[in-house]
């Protein structure tokens, strides 16, 4: 349980230090597409961070639910392949990052119907 809550804690940091950095550093440095893909890449990234605070939340009435963790460990992935594709896409300008986007966006379904499965097995 620990472990995602630190995750998001960290998680939830960094998504507001990006999407800070975003709103002021980058606002004068890129085009408003990329600063929208950025932008993009940020919400997405904290969503999922609740998300890991969720799994750690229900680790505690469901402490066996090993799916739970795997479903976690996928969100967390998810955050790194979604939001981390956008964030160099927007800030290189490769558009050879897009590809990796939809990795990360079906890491956040599988990982969202893994915690499904997991807390439905437990009741």
């Amino acid at each position: 349980m620990k472990v995602f809550a630190m995750l998001g804690a960290i998680n939830m940091a960094l998504g507001v230090i990006l999407g800070a950095f975003g709103a002021h550093a980058l606002k004068a440095r890129l085009s408003p597409e990329m600063l929208s893909v950025f932008q993009t890449g940020v919400q997405y990234h904290i969503y999922h961070a609740l998300g890991l605070f969720m799994v750690a939340a229900l680790l505690i009435p469901y402490p066996k639910a090993s799916g739970l963790r795997t479903g976690g460990w996928i969100l967390l992935a998810g955050i790194a392949l979604f939001s981390g594709s956008l964030y160099l896409m927007a800030l290189t300008g490769i558009r050879w990052f897009g590809p990796i986007t939809p990795v990360g966006g079906a890491c956040f379904i599988i990982g969202w119907i893994w915690i499904f499965w997991a807390v439905l097995k437990e009741l």
